[in-house]
């Protein structure tokens, strides 16, 4: 067992294995789990979280990596959760991501993480929600949440971050990808990578059209901007800091930040009473309450969705 309150407080410190023993416990569903978060919860609710997400290919890392140099220039802490596929064969991250931010590796004021999906979808980890109050309580300014490769369900950093960076590149079928995807209904701000190559002003005009074409914004609305970028030459990263600074002061000022963490919350309570529900009644599996219930469905007496009021009512009051 851990002694969490020694963990906690090492973390506060910047101590980088107390960072990475918390997180172990998040990704091991520990038993000290609860314990864990209780300790946490004070102390968050500084961290700005970004979320970058883009299809395979468009340099999700190396503009990652890129951001990372960025704020640590504004002598800003900063955690990076990288989210990599899972391996097929030991359920593991693969860990690409950490081999392209290496340059970082030595920084003590900068702290990157891998985690596997392991077959989550969503794009995201299920434990990234607690692995971002970690990093958080941590004393990270600053939370980079770089997701898989993103697809039609895999939208999901948009309920994690308080911003949401979609990034695209020339040459890559981006724009017809981005109509498919439904990105760009969770894009903050949008990032043409690669501009160095052909068709990056098209890739930009293309994404502008299409952002012209989608919901109808009022004064003051917030309108995504475009930036273009060459990551690997950090080209264009200060304006991306730039347009995410923009985009958080806009979202403080309208209480649109303080909405957007309130539903986060919000969506995580739902997902652990879920998962607690599907728990209990996954111990039911030859329970004599399932078994009978069974009984009366195939014998007429109940049918199946009054059989499962029954249920849920039994495991929430027992």
């Amino acid at each position: 067992m851990q002694d969490v309150s020694s963990l906690v407080a090492q973390a506060r410190e910047g101590r980088p294995r107390a960072v990475a023993r918390l997180i172990s416990l998040v990704e091991g569903a520990s038993p000290q789990l609860r314990e864990v978060m209780a300790a946490l919860a004070p102390l968050t609710g500084s961290a700005y979280v970004v979320g970058l997400t883009g299809s395979p290919g468009v340099g999700k890392s190396t503009s990652t990596s890129a951001l990372v140099t960025a704020y640590r220039k504004q002598g800003k802490r900063v955690g990076v959760l990288a989210v990599d596929p899972s391996s097929p064969f030991s359920g593991g991250a693969l860990l690409g991501d950490r081999v392209r931010m290496s340059e970082h590796a030595s920084d003590p004021g900068v702290y990157i993480r891998s985690m596997a999906t392991r077959g989550h979808l969503g794009g995201l980890a299920w434990a990234a929600p607690q692995a971002i109050r970690v990093l958080d309580a941590a004393g990270c300014d600053v939370v980079l949440v770089e997701t898989v490769g993103v697809g039609q369900s895999e939208v999901e950093i948009a309920s994690q971050a308080d911003t949401s960076v979609v990034l695209l590149a020339p040459g890559m079928g981006d724009g017809i990808q981005a109509a498919k995807a439904g990105i760009l209904e969770i894009g903050d701000v949008y990032v043409v990578n690669k501009a160095d190559r052909d068709g990056a002003d098209a890739t930009a005009r293309e994404l502008n059209h299409m952002l012209g074409l989608g919901e109808a914004r009022g004064p003051g609305d917030w309108r995504p901007p475009i930036v273009k970028t060459v990551a690997a030459r950090g080209e264009g990263v200060d304006e991306v800091v730039e347009a995410l600074e923009k985009h958080r002061a806009w979202m403080e000022e309208r209480g649109v930040l303080a909405e957007r963490r309130r539903a986060r919350a919000a969506r995580e309570v739902e997902t652990i009473a879920v998962t607690t529900l599907r728990e209990r009644i996954g111990d039911l599996h030859g329970d004599r309450r399932l078994g009978a219930l069974a009984e009366r469905i195939v014998t007429g007496e109940l049918d199946p969705y009054r059989a499962a009021d029954e249920l849920v009512t039994g495991l929430t009051n027992g």
